[in-house]
């Protein structure tokens, strides 16, 4: 059985009416997007609320809106938000993407994706809501990015490596193109696991670059320890 909770240095993440668990994968996207410039922020699909949350101890002047299509998820959020020291600056919004309509454009939108495409479905609803396409599909991500994102705003995503190419032709087609690209590896000796990516409306050189979890000893990386030792309390 899953904890029903999860603690970081700053706050504490209650997951017991999630589907999706505090992950490796929301963590990484927390501690690595650009957030440093951003005012106003959009977390699309927010499950937990831990990337909201992340990005609001990284930037204490940001404005946060997280949503989240699930109610049960989108409730857990908003207590997690309630709990934690920046409530004032995060708003959990239980809406589907492709119905928000934001009054205003955001500086970043960031989101942790449902990632699998055209894939076998379980019998868990809520599962198979957090972790299939068919509700956000890349297609929608991208496109209602797009007419959400502020002049030079940036849309900041995680993804399994697999899909690389597919997602880099699906957000050309919506005019986002790549700037920077992080493809992280859990050992040295593993292949690729998930890649990082920030997309602008604007053409300019990506910047590629790679992560190692871990080293070829089992021990966490100095690269990995300088990004998450903000969050983890064993960093």
């Amino acid at each position: 059985m899953s904890n029903t909770y999860f603690t970081f240095k700053q706050f504490t993440v209650h997951q017991d009416k999630c589907a999706m668990k505090v992950g490796t994968d929301g963590v990484l996207l927390g501690a690595w997007t650009p957030v440093k410039k951003a005012s106003r922020i959009l977390d699309v699909g927010t499950g937990t609320g831990v990337i909201a949350l992340m990005l609001a101890q990284r930037n204490r002047q940001a404005h946060i809106i997280a949503i989240e299509i699930e109610e049960q998820a989108a409730m857990q959020a908003q207590n997690n938000v309630e709990c934690s020291p920046w409530a004032e600056r995060i708003k959990v919004v239980c809406c589907n993407f492709q119905e928000f309509h934001p009054t205003n454009s955001f500086d970043l939108i960031v989101s942790n994706p449902p990632y699998f495409v055209n894939a076998l479905q379980g019998e868990n609803k809520q599962r198979n809501l957090a972790r299939h396409t068919n509700e956000l599909s890349y297609e929608a991500l991208f496109r209602n990015s797009v007419r959400m994102l502020a002049r030079d705003g940036v849309l900041s995503i995680i993804i399994p490596a697999e899909i690389e190419e597919y997602v880099m032709e699906t957000a050309c087609k919506h005019y986002l193109y790549p700037v920077s690209q992080t493809q992280v590896y859990t050992k040295f000796n593993k292949p690729c696991r998930r890649v990082l990516l920030n997309f602008s409306t604007k053409i300019d050189t990506c910047i590629r670059n790679a992560l190692y979890i871990e080293n070829g000893h089992g021990e966490y990386t100095p690269e990995y320890i300088t990004l998450t030792r903000d969050f983890y309390l064993k960093m």
